[in-house]
């Protein structure tokens, strides 16, 4: 059987192959490439019968990638970023973090970095066109893996084969309890003092979870078994558990910065060394514009409010 002919292949078939690998769904990889359905439809069909062989397996529930579907998905992705590249080397004279950057970071993270972090940006870089995606460690290393994503902000230690981590800032942890509670009328707290508290926490998958459990098995506090489970989905929910007298929890410094005044909680810092987590700009190894990515992270790191410090880089 003879080789099929690639040099009829188009780069925005790549990326029809790439969106619907991504979807599963071919309406919305339609939307996300700006074309009509029937238009990506045709392009995959193209596609297939170039290269001879089922790239997805349709039905009116559902769309599935092919075994070598899925293995051209990943090659298509490493042709585009390759492409993409070349594109960088011709605009090496283009300001620099100019275009679009595709940036994920965590939900304990999102809502309290970006009020102050995007402004700063834009400001620095007005060329650049921030493409944000929201979610949680797992997927946002699934997405930088499969090339979906430039780089995100992570808590640290990432477990991930070929990626990097820039070092950004150190954030403490602050505790929340309710006003009328006995650790509310400490100014500052240990970990110690949390022994035999009922700690409320994250859902699994959050990285703020297992870091919170650290702590929380340091001081032998107890953690969501007081006969219900209490576990929560964002940072938001956690405080209004509190403010009901649920029990109390963790907050890093950023979401703590929110707090107010006044409410049915209290909101206690801990004694030096505090407890803290380090957030990272993390991106692939094979990122074409590393460069980039250590102006951004020069510049977060400049723009630091109060509460967290800028990491040390080796």
């Amino acid at each position: 059987m003879d080789a099929p002919d690639v040099s009829a292949l188009s780069l925005t078939e790549l990326r029809y192959l790439v969106a619907v690998d991504d979807e599963r769904h071919f309406g919305r990889a339609a939307a996300r490439c700006c074309v009509t359905q029937p238009t990506l439809s045709a392009g995959i069909k193209k596609l297939e019968s170039t290269l001879g062989v089922t790239l997805f397996e349709r039905s009116k529930r559902s769309v599935r990638t092919t075994p070598v579907g899925s293995e051209l998905a990943r090659g298509a992705r490493r042709v585009l970023e390759e492409v993409d590249a070349l594109a960088r080397i011709a605009a090496r004279e283009a300001a620099p973090l100019s275009g679009p950057l595709r940036l994920g970071f965590i939900p304990t993270l999102g809502p309290y970095l970006l009020p102050w972090l995007l402004p700063a940006l834009e400001r620095a870089f007005p060329a650049l066109r921030l493409r944000l995606h929201e979610a949680m460690t797992a997927q946002l290393v699934e997405g930088l893996l499969g090339h979906r994503l430039d780089a995100a902000f992570l808590a640290l230690p990432v477990e991930g084969a070929g990626l990097e981590a820039i070092p950004l800032f150190d954030e403490p942890f602050w505790v929340l309890v309710p006003a009328a509670h006995e650790l509310a009328k400490r100014a500052r707290l240990s970990e110690q003092d949390l022994a035999g508290e009922r700690i409320l926490l994250l859902t699994e998958g959050h990285c703020l979870r297992d870091q919170a459990l650290e702590i929380c098995e340091r001081a032998a506090a107890s953690r969501d078994s007081a006969g219900a489970d209490f576990r929560a989905t964002s940072l938001e929910t956690l405080r209004q558990m509190v403010a009901a007298g649920m029990g109390s929890t963790l907050i890093p410094a950023l979401a703590a910065r929110t707090h107010e005044a006044g409410s049915r909680t209290a909101l206690r810092p801990f004694r030096k060394p505090a407890p803290l987590r380090r957030i990272a700009l993390v991106h692939r190894r094979t990122y074409p514009r590393p460069d980039d990515l250590a102006r951004l992270a020069d510049e977060v790191r400049r723009v630091l409010p109060d509460g967290v410090t800028p990491s040390q880089v080796s």
